[in-house]
């Protein structure tokens, strides 16, 4: 049996109009659904991780703000604010909220040593310090102070620095002063050039 849109109009109607004389209250019911999900939420705006085009979301949170509370994610939307998207998003930046609440996320540092099949979880001040031991063995190895004509260069051409899309002007501002200056590493592209 098919049923029309005209037959699911009249069994509707007919429907609310026994609730109705019969006295059933429905003013709770059209309460909750007039009570939004986000209306007790913090807003964060933020970018879009994805790709090069930056676009902007507000990211809806329900936390008290205390100091051992970590806030949890309810909603995740564009942000009608931003020039760029002016509140949409693609498919992917409408999944933000489900990468962020993925119970799979990794959110700490790991590493994979040589010769091993697996992750292991490391700390944060062992990820900087290897890091850090790493980069200074590489500019040590790949430094070239003059060019075959004699020329000084002072570059390390054992590094390469691709900025991305949510990073701030200010930051790429400080990373081009590092990395250019501070390693002299010729080879410098940005997300959001790809």
């Amino acid at each position: 049996m098919s049923t029309t849109r005209r037959d699911f109009l009249k069994v509707t109607t007919i429907g609310g109009v026994a609730a109705t004389v019969l006295g059933f209250d429905l003013a709770p019911a059209y309460a909750q659904t007039q009570a939004l999900k986000i209306a007790r939420t913090t807003e964060t705006r933020s970018t879009c991780p994805y790709c090069s085009v930056s676009c902007g979301v507000i990211i809806h949170t329900i936390g008290d703000k205390a100091k051992n509370v970590k806030p949890q994610v309810v909603h995740v939307e564009g942000d009608p604010d931003h020039p760029i998207n002016r509140g949409t998003l693609c498919p992917k930046g409408s999944s933000l909220e489900q990468d962020i609440l993925n119970d799979r996320r990794i959110t700490g540092p790991q590493v994979r040593r040589p010769g091993s099949d697996h992750w292991e979880d490391i700390s944060w001040d062992q990820a900087i310090d290897e890091i850090a031991h790493r980069v200074k063995k590489t500019r040590d190895e790949t430094f070239i102070e003059k060019d075959s004509k004699g020329a000084t260069v002072n570059r390390c051409e054992g590094f390469a620095w691709v900025g991305g899309c949510t990073d701030t002007n200010e930051f790429n501002y400080l990373v081009g002063k590092v990395v250019r200056a501070g390693l002299g590493t010729p080879y410098y592209e940005t997300q959001a050039r790809v």
